[in-house]
């Protein structure tokens, strides 16, 4: 079996806010522009003694994130935006324009809603991709499940106004 897995090129050139009934989905980060606007950084497994290692790179209008995931302790690589209000609320979910290498993988989210507890959860929802073409994917916000340091959890839903990071 092996121990880690390697994620190959995957490509995103933008990420949107599509509402139900919409006319056009609302822009929240294309690339190059929103490199330094939404100041994107890496979160591996590494801030917990894991040994995954990924990122990103700019390529023409894209971001390719790619890394080797250890799959034995640890076992998560990522890109995150630095936190600010999106004021999704009026939204009905996520658009992703992606070129993916056939692997599902995880959008998160978090939110500055803490619900009257002091938990800050995160917001996931996995989304497959097709080797090699382009294509959109939309995630609307009710499949966004909470976890709380890798564990799922059974509340509170996503409240998509008060939505502060992406990932």
């Amino acid at each position: 079996r092996p121990m880690s897995v390697l994620l190959r090129n995957m490509l995103v050139t933008s990420i949107l806010a599509s509402g139900a009934g919409a006319e056009e989905p609302r822009l929240l980060a294309d690339f190059p522009e929103s490199l330094a606007t939404l100041q994107w950084r890496v979160v591996n497994d590494d801030v917990m003694g894991g040994r995954s290692e990924g990122g990103f790179r700019l390529e023409k209008q894209w971001i390719v994130f790619e890394g080797t995931t250890n799959t034995r302790g640890g076992g998560f690589s990522s890109i995150r935006s630095a936190t600010g209000r999106f004021d999704l609320e009026e939204e009905g979910g996520i658009r992703l324009r992606v070129r993916g290498d056939g692997r599902t993988y995880t959008f998160g989210l978090t939110t500055w809603d803490t619900r009257g507890g002091r938990l800050r959860p995160s917001f996931w929802a996995e989304f497959p991709t097709r080797e090699g073409g382009w294509e959109v994917i939309d995630v609307p916000f009710r499949r966004f499940r909470p976890r709380w340091r890798g564990q799922w959890l059974e509340g509170p839903d996503l409240n998509p106004g008060a939505i502060d990071s992406l990932g």
